[in-house]
């Protein structure tokens, strides 16, 4: 999203508090991870939802949500939904590519939300639940160009839109308060906002 950064809340220099601990794998969702590990930043919509399908993957060590790609330093949840911000709701996921590849990681990430919809996911509206890729190398920049095309292509063929996807370098991750941390552990009944457009997507 690009945000005027003289609309953008002020923000703080001081990190949101939290435990660092996941509630799930009780891993640390904090860094440094052991150097087999790779990341990659994902959001498609509320990141309640996006990261219990994440935390499920055999091959994924720990995930973490949050906010990335805006201007703010260090928001809150409320700050973030004001839309003056410039974040979306992400999902940080801490995964090793000898167990699940990131071309795996994003075939999920197609398949889960509608990346047609620009500034929202259903009945979820506002900048901060528009669809993004946060890649962390150029290779990683590369593979997500090349599936979001071939998944463009399986959805012009069963007569769906155009991908909104933002497809950019992450630049910094904010960690969430920790309610939000693994939110539909903590509340098994709480809102999921996650639909997909029932069209997979194809992988090599």
């Amino acid at each position: 999203m690009t945000l005027d950064p003289s609309r953008a809340l002020p923000g703080r220099d001081t990190p949101l508090a939290i435990s660092g601990v996941h509630a799930v794998n009780g891993r640390s969702m904090l860094p440094p991870f052991p150097d087999r590990l790779q990341e990659v930043v994902l959001g498609l919509g509320c990141f309640w939802g996006a990261e219990r399908l994440f935390w499920q993957l055999p091959g994924v060590y720990v995930t973490a949500v949050g906010y990335a790609g805006g201007v703010t330093p260090n928001p809150t949840y409320a700050e973030c939904c004001s839309g003056l911000t410039g974040h979306a709701e992400v999902v940080r996921v801490i995964f090793d590519p000898a167990e699940i590849s990131l071309e795996q990681l994003l075939q999920q990430f197609w398949e889960a939300h509608d990346s047609t919809q620009g500034n929202r996911q259903g009945n979820d509206i506002g900048p901060q639940y528009r669809s993004v890729i946060l890649t962390t190398d150029e290779s990683q920049q590369a593979l997500a160009l090349q599936t979001r095309d071939a998944y463009q292509q399986a959805l012009s063929r069963a007569g769906g839109g155009n991908i909104t996807t933002e497809i950019a370098p992450l630049t910094t991750f904010y960690y969430a308060e920790e309610d939000h941390q693994q939110y539909l552990h903590k509340r098994p009944d709480g809102y999921c906002g996650l639909r997909g457009t029932g069209v997979s997507c194809p992988i090599a």
